[in-house]
């Protein structure tokens, strides 16, 4: 009978110590649920940080936006801008994206000068990979469409070029595009850029024909 008693007595220990610790789990179970919840908080405060940084940044893109729509609706009406042109295309339907310091379409009062330069290899007749032409500005015309925005056309006429000119602003940015109608051939060149104030500009001109 004692046999049989300390043999139970063995077995019950041995059952004791095998049994889970259903306290340690609940604590384990409970210390990953708070870092799964402290760890969707950091998310949460992540999101929101960059939330507020990118509402920030977007208003000040569209400040900036704004402030250079209104100086190159001032350039224009004053006669006194560049274009530096991010693309052209010609008659064919190519098209180039250009470097918009030897690309441009520049009003100074009375004088415009148009510049292609879409080589990067060719010195060209200018000397910096293309035409530069110049001439006096005539018949000019500004107008507004419904929208707000500004068209302003005229003819140029010069050593080289013999053209009208439409130049096409939008409202409340500096963006703007243009069309060269040579009056005497139909390579016609089509230039979309960015209105800058004369002053501003960093164009380089090549040597004019």
């Amino acid at each position: 009978m004692k046999r049989v008693l300390l043999t139970f007595m063995v077995i019950v220990a041995g059952l004791a110590l095998a049994a889970p610790d259903t306290s340690a789990q609940s604590g384990s179970r409970n210390g990953r649920a708070d870092k799964r919840q402290d760890m969707m908080e950091t998310w949460k405060k992540d999101m929101a940080d960059f939330r507020a940084r990118s509402e920030a940044d977007r208003q000040l893109n569209d400040l900036a936006d704004s402030l250079a729509g209104v100086q190159a609706a001032a350039a224009v009406m004053n006669q006194d801008f560049v274009l530096e042109a991010q693309s052209v295309q010609f008659r064919n339907g190519t098209t180039v994206f250009v470097n918009s310091t030897t690309n441009f379409i520049s009003v100074k009062g009375n004088t415009a000068v148009v510049q292609i330069s879409p080589s990067n290899f060719a010195s060209g007749p200018n000397g910096v990979g293309g035409v530069t032409v110049q001439g006096t500005i005539s018949g000019l015309q500004i107008r507004h469409d419904k929208n707000g925005n500004m068209n302003m056309s005229f003819n140029v006429t010069g050593i080289g070029i013999n053209a009208q000119i439409e130049i096409y602003t939008y409202l409340g940015t500096n963006q703007a595009s243009a069309t060269v109608y040579p009056n005497f051939n139909s390579n016609t060149v089509w230039v979309q850029g960015n209105i800058v104030p004369y002053e501003n500009s960093t164009v380089f001109q090549g040597s004019t024909l």
